[in-house]
């Protein structure tokens, strides 16, 4: 699995909330990459192939009910490799966050995740 993050946030508590977690999907075999050609918002995901869904939302109330934000679910394998595709030429506009990297990151940066993680459900 691999997930690519934006490298220049929209809001900088968002941004370490979001690299708080990224230990715990190294940990799991996740392969984490922050995206560095500009800030990407959209979401996409694609599974087995088969399905994917693309859009804004970030799956929860203030995306839903107060941005009014979407996503689109497509049932088509064709969609869901060209998606597939654009992702993968994106990683070349990427870093890899290595585990050693990340274990690496300052006492400073461990607590703005720490203190960004805690009020991120309010955020």
């Amino acid at each position: 699995m691999k997930i690519m993050i934006p490298s220049k946030p929209d809001h900088p508590f968002v941004y370490w909330a979001s690299l708080s977690y990224i230990g715990d999907l190294l940990k799991s075999g996740v392969h984490s990459y922050t995206y560095n050609k500009g800030f990407i918002h959209s979401k996409m995901v694609v599974v087995d192939g088969n399905v994917s869904s693309v859009g804004t939302a970030n799956m929860d109330v203030r995306s839903f009910k107060l941005n009014f934000e979407v996503n689109a679910f497509i049932y088509d394998n064709n969609v869901s490799k060209t998606l597939e595709d654009i992702f993968e030429k994106d990683i070349n506009d990427c870093t890899e966050i290595t585990k050693q990297l990340y274990e690496r990151r300052s006492i400073l940066i461990k607590f703005k995740e720490s203190i960004s993680r805690l009020l991120s459900p309010v955020l």
